[in-house]
């Protein structure tokens, strides 16, 4: 599977009251990255090594029957404008021995929350989100993943986040009641995970009424992912008809030459129309970031020359 994997999930699941473990949330995001529109009666597979290979971690057999144990019985909460309902996600699992695959069957119910989503849905960088330690974080980037094209999410009740979170229940049964925990373990945390590891650049206001803080907004900001790695061979063709190149780098890398002060249209336009440039800054990023590469000051310059264009005159990036 490329890393640069975009996953759409509709957004009555982003906002729906459901508990899932952080290896609970690899397990589904990885699954929804697989999800095809004509394959909705379908059986999925889970490569125990793949996700282990894009998420960085070790998984054990016994933890991870654990797990998909928990996921049968977890309950998904959606509100609609109709109804609420209670939704369940699995009508089978199987471990096929000597494979390292688990095979997946979704509950009838759920199909169309995961298939059917015509312009409601929220979308997001699979890479990005499995690198996420908290689930606490994986949960508010994709809430704020839904937001991001407008600068801010919707104003949200503290309790309607912690509900979201599954920190509240509707037997008035909370975690981390007081706001110093919830900012130390929930949001201060979150926040500094998905501006270290995702596309995007989060914070949070809280507003008080009367002596009590009572309400939560992110703000959201696209910026390039912090660690990039380097375009599998046989990538899809994206919007820029560039052979080679999946949609997320070529974005990536826009944000990328915005960053690192690179803006005179000639060599912007040289870099975004060639594939081998954009997976070369792409690569660039991620030994950068990695520390294979170290540059202390003039990052502009540098990248220019490795690529082999002229540096445009006035760049200065100390």
């Amino acid at each position: 599977m490329n890393q640069a994997v975009e996953v759409r999930q509709h957004n009555a699941i982003t906002n729906a009251r459901y508990e899932y473990s952080e290896m609970q949330l690899d397990i589904f995001l990885y699954l929804l990255a697989k999800l095809r529109k004509d394959k909705s009666d379908g059986i999925y597979e889970v490569s125990v090594i793949e996700m282990g290979k894009l998420t960085g971690k070790k998984y054990n057999y016994q933890q991870l029957r654990i797990a998909t144990e928990g996921m049968g019985s977890r309950m998904f909460e959606v509100s609609t404008p109709k109804s609420y309902i209670q939704l369940w996600m699995f009508q089978r699992i199987e471990y096929v021995h000597g494979t390292g695959i688990i095979e997946v069957e979704f509950a009838n119910p759920i199909k169309p929350y995961l298939f059917d989503l015509k312009d409601n849905f929220t979308s997001f960088q699979l890479y990005a989100a499995l690198r996420l330690s908290s689930k606490f974080a994986k949960r508010i980037y994709t809430i704020c993943s839904q937001w991001k094209d407008k600068g801010q999410t919707q104003t949200f009740s503290l309790d309607e986040l912690k509900k979201m979170l599954s920190l509240l229940d509707d037997k008035g049964n909370e975690q981390y009641r007081q706001i110093g925990q919830l900012k130390q373990f929930v949001l201060d945390e979150s926040v500094k995970q998905i501006n270290q590891h995702t596309d995007l650049k989060i914070g949070y206001t809280l507003e008080k009424k009367g002596r009590s803080f009572k309400n939560i907004t992110f703000t959201v900001k696209a910026q390039p992912l912090a660690v990039v790695l380097p375009v599998e061979n046989g990538a899809v063709k994206t919007g820029a008809n560039l052979t080679g190149v999946s949609d997320a780098q070529y974005q990536n890398v826009r944000l990328l030459l915005e960053k690192w002060n690179i803006k005179r249209a000639d060599v912007v336009n040289q870099i975004m129309n060639s594939a081998d440039l954009i997976q070369e800054v792409n690569k660039f990023a991620y030994e950068l970031q990695t520390g294979k590469v170290k540059v202390e000051k003039n990052v502009a310059g540098y990248l220019l020359t490795r690529l082999g264009l002229k540096q445009p005159k006035g760049i200065k990036n100390d």
